[in-house]
């Protein structure tokens, strides 16, 4: 169960991050945050929370195309 709480934890912080922080300062805090939740997540989990990360950077990509 806690699994699940941390999981959910990493992706609400990216989410929040995605609406807060500038591109350059974004992308930084994914790296940070896929480096600390490989500490901390099943191999499963670290996968799903990859692709989530993938995902949203994808989405700012496509919101500002222009920083890229």
């Amino acid at each position: 169960m806690l699994d699940g709480v941390i999981l959910a934890t990493c992706k609400a912080l990216i989410d929040d991050a995605k609406l807060g922080c500038t591109d350059m300062v974004f992308k930084d805090l994914c790296i940070e945050l896929l480096a600390k939740a490989k500490l901390v997540l099943t191999e499963r989990q670290f996968e799903e929370f990859s692709n989530y990360v993938a995902g949203k950077l994808k989405e700012k990509i496509v919101l500002n195309p222009k920083t890229y």
